[in-house]
């Protein structure tokens, strides 16, 4: 109906305004009516995606005379749905993400590509077990650290999935070049956030307070549109409760997928309490595709990944980069706490030191820390059920930190 009422403007818009007007027909004709109207969406080739924010189809406060605008407050997702945001002002107010596009100089940003690209060819698909079943991830990776002694550090005293990394790479020129304009971007992201987006002005409960230092990378290639990462929340063991992550996109343009974790025993926005499959109580709030063109920072913020989880979704056809290919190129900066150091956390019946997770599944305990054994996500070996709730101060410090004085 919208369709033939408004042709010139295009569907994608308008289901996004449907969308964000809870359905309503008759205010997304009224809005289109108006003088101001609504310019149709630009169709795009392989730079940043185009969309009208969601702000300016929300009408001004009830009574208004002015006809201001107000920007909705929670996530215009549907059951079963996807929402696609493009605009910046969209995705920080509906998702705990921030994004920057056209971060880096242009030539900067190319010259990293390359060295990149240059770099992925020798990059492996991580191996691990899940449900007793040897699996891959379906893209491949590399850990870059700082300097070669902490590679040494790494390659010797921290686990991952139960096991130790073998190929641990000490940063590029190029990505030592941008770590400070990454550092600094971050930082202002999220300072302005806790100002404007979190309640009275505060950082939230287990957030430190201390300056986000990118002193580790974890560099993606996915070739092609098949190759993708499931929903899953990064793990916190050495970043600490309320973790940021920096997130430097190059090459082809991927949808970054975001959904709300509900629990097993929440309702859903029916009411019914949701106790079916994984996917589909995620349905029950939908998800949200944030687009990821090329020279992209996205910063993830410190809701993300207690309270959310996180994609690659897997696309059937991609638009070329002139110089990637058909391969994205993306960086994940992290910050490494030396007081989550695996000589300081616990360890398990296994003697291993443990991983950090949080509690998910029951509103009972949801938003909970705890230590857990990850011995058996190695292929070939079997863990412990080694359990300990995980106690933090407000700032996520553990008790450890001021026994010895690291705080």
């Amino acid at each position: 109906m919208l369709a033939s009422l408004f042709p010139e403007i295009d569907q994608t818009a308008l289901l996004d305004m449907l969308i964000s007007l809870e359905g309503s027909v008759q205010q997304v004709c009224e809005i289109l009516s108006s003088p101001a109207g609504l310019s149709p969406k630009r169709k795009t080739g392989n730079g940043i995606g185009h969309q009208t924010s969601l702000a300016s189809f929300k009408q001004g406060s009830e009574g208004s005379s002015s006809g201001s605008i107000s920007v909705p407050h929670k996530a215009k997702t549907r059951k079963g749905q996807t929402l696609h945001l493009y605009a910046p002002e969209d995705i920080e107010m509906h998702t705990p993400c921030s994004i920057i596009h056209n971060f880096l100089p242009a030539h900067v940003a190319e010259e990293l590509l390359k060295e990149l690209l240059e770099e992925a060819p020798t990059f492996e698909k991580q191996t691990f077990k899940m449900f007793d079943n040897v699996v891959q991830s379906p893209h491949s990776a590399c850990f870059y650290v700082e300097n070669l002694d902490e590679r040494k550090r790494q390659q010797t005293e921290y686990l991952y999935n139960g096991s130790f990394l073998t190929d641990i790479r000490q940063i590029t020129p190029q990505m030592r070049t941008v770590s400070g304009p990454v550092q600094t971007a971050v930082n202002d992201e999220v300072a302005r956030r806790i100002q404007q987006h979190y309640p009275d002005g505060k950082k939230l409960k287990y957030q430190s307070p201390k300056e986000w230092v990118p002193n580790a990378a974890f560099v993606n290639c996915y070739k092609g549109g098949s190759e993708s990462v499931g929903y899953h929340c990064d793990q916190l063991t050495y970043l600490g409760p309320r973790a940021i992550i920096g997130s430097l996109s190059f090459g082809v343009a991927r949808e970054f997928r975001v959904r709300k974790i509900i629990a097993r025993d929440e309702s859903d926005v029916g009411g019914k309490p949701v106790t079916s499959p994984d996917t589909e109580r995620a349905d029950a709030e939908g998800q949200i595709a944030i687009h990821l063109p090329h020279n992209s920072l996205l910063v993830m913020h410190a809701e993300m990944q207690e309270e959310w989880k996180h994609s690659i979704h897997p696309v059937p056809v991609i638009e070329p980069h002139p110089i990637a290919g058909n391969k994205r190129m993306n960086i994940t900066y992290r910050h490494y706490r030396e007081n989550f150091h695996p000589k300081y956390t616990p360890r398990c019946r296994c003697n291993v030191p443990t991983v950090l997770r949080c509690a998910q599944r029951t509103k009972g305990n949801r938003g909970r820390y705890m230590w857990m054994c990850h011995a058996g996500l190695t292929p070939g070996k079997e863990g412990c059920t080694f359990f300990q709730w995980a106690e933090f101060d407000d700032d996520g410090e553990p008790p450890w930190a001021k026994a010895k004085g690291n705080f």
